[in-house]
């Protein structure tokens, strides 16, 4: 990915770090084998982080924000760039999933 510019980069690591997301917080994976992860970790803070595809997304962009970055001044921006284009494609490929958060409920 070192040859590739800065677009392509960018928009590898995003689709890498929603495919990953997707992976760890929506799916049953090969074998089931994320599916009983999930299950061992059960209410867990983690088993928790891995049911919200948001808090999953931050913690799995972090390795790829290394790749994509160039310079380890832009790593954080990078980071949360990537946790954030991870969930706008997840948005655009599950628009009728919409978490419910406490100010939507009356």
């Amino acid at each position: 990915m070192s040859d590739a510019g800065p677009a392509a980069r960018f928009g590898l690591g995003a689709l890498a770090v929603w495919r990953v997301t997707h992976l760890l917080a929506e799916e049953d994976g090969p074998a089931d084998a994320v599916l009983r992860l999930r299950a061992r970790l059960g209410t867990s803070q983690l088993g928790r982080l891995m049911d919200c595809f948001e808090c999953t997304s931050v913690w799995v962009a972090a390795p790829a924000s290394l790749a994509v970055a160039r310079r380890p001044r832009d790593v954080p921006v990078v980071w949360m760039a990537l946790s954030g284009a991870a969930c706008l494609l997840e948005r655009v490929a599950h628009p009728e999933v919409r978490e419910l958060r406490p100010a939507d409920v009356s």
